[in-house]
């Protein structure tokens, strides 16, 4: 029967639209904080401050402010931005997708895949033509990453779907063996790796913002992009999965191209986050979990409080991670598990009983 006048929202436990709405003033606001303090910190002595009371003040700035601003720290910070966003985005939509709120991006091999990607263009990039090398430079391992998650992805979603209809347990099966089997294949191009190689393999899998340019971001932003804005846009089918599918069908909802719409978005943000940062733990599962514990479960307000609070929180990582040891960085995938980490312990103990707010 139909549940007539009554949408997946109005269904959903605990409506807390008021403090969700008044949390993404606040995210706003924080992200904003964020952002000025990834442009202003940094190993070089230029100052964001110095620099916009001299353009107040009617003067040319210097060639060196020029450089650490715009070629540096500006690129590196709409890079955290757009890679946070994405990853915290992406752990929201596979939480709402699989109904399980410690579900995580790579659950569906898309990590894996990516990872693949790049380990073999670190470790066989050489066999490659000298033309197609030359001609892709830099964006080899980026680009091998992101083709390495698609690939991934196409394949999950052709063994889990079947006359028209995607099974997410058979997705999350075959993405477990995939997982498997990518690691095995890893495995073996890092026994045969150089010493060379494996400190290349070793820093990108730690992840870093570290070398972000604006031909790099180019890159990556019209592929994140459009998942981020199509993510909103899934919500009230979320909003209708949590009910379960033959509920979410009755209320008007195409279970199926909601299924289709997030599988892809998570392949899209995830991969090229992958690509474009290397590996980077905890922001896609722990994000979106603590604040559903702070504003409820409506994905209306949850995908894009995701996105604000994944991206202010990995530009503070990245600034801890390029001051504590000062020249030098420290890769950030360290800084967001020691952050990380706890607070899904937390989690586990708090849904538990352990511990209470």
């Amino acid at each position: 029967m139909v549940a007539v006048g009554y949408t997946a929202e109005a269904m959903l436990p605990g409506d807390r639209s008021a403090r969700a709405r008044a949390l993404t003033v606040v995210l706003a606001g924080f992200l904003l904080v964020a952002v000025a303090v990834s442009l202003a910190v940094g190993a070089a002595g230029t100052s964001l401050w110095g620099a916009l009371g001299a353009l107040l003040r009617g003067e040319a700035l210097s060639t060196t402010d020029q450089v650490v601003l715009w070629h540096i720290r500006a690129p590196r910070t709409v890079m955290g931005v757009a890679v946070g966003a994405s990853l915290a985005v992406s752990g929201a939509l596979m939480q709402g997708l699989f109904r399980n709120p410690l579900a995580d991006p790579g659950i569906v091999g898309v990590g894996a895949g990516a990872g693949l990607g790049a380990i073999t263009a670190i470790v066989l990039g050489s066999f490659l033509p000298v033309a197609l090398h030359d001609a892709l430079g830099y964006y080899v391992v980026p680009m091998a990453a992101f083709l390495g998650g698609w690939a991934s992805t196409l394949l999950l979603y052709r063994v889990a779907t079947r006359r028209g209809r995607t099974s997410v347990a058979m997705m999350l099966l075959a993405g477990i063996a995939l997982g498997a089997l990518a690691g095995a294949v890893s495995g073996i191009l890092v026994y045969i790796a150089t010493d060379a190689q494996l400190r290349d393999l070793t820093f990108w899998g730690l992840g870093s913002l570290a070398g972000a340019t604006w031909s790099k971001v180019a890159t990556g932003l019209p592929i994140m992009l459009p998942a981020l804005i199509a993510a909103p846009f899934l919500a009230r089918g979320l909003n209708g999965l949590a009910l379960g599918e033959a509920p979410a069908f009755h209320l008007g909802i195409h279970v199926q191209r909601v299924k289709n719409a997030a599988i892809l978005s998570v392949a899209a943000a995830t991969g090229a986050a992958v690509a474009m940062s290397g590996g980077i733990g905890f922001v896609g599962i722990v994000v979106p979990h603590l604040l559903r514990l702070a504003s409820g479960p409506d994905h209306r307000h949850l995908l894009v409080n995701s996105a604000l609070l994944g991206a202010a929180l990995l530009l503070f990582a990245d600034v801890i991670s390029r001051s504590i040891i000062a020249p030098s960085e420290l890769p950030i995938g360290i800084v967001t598990a020691v952050l990380g980490a706890p607070v899904f312990l937390w989690i586990l103990f708090r849904q538990r009983g352990v511990l209470d707010l």
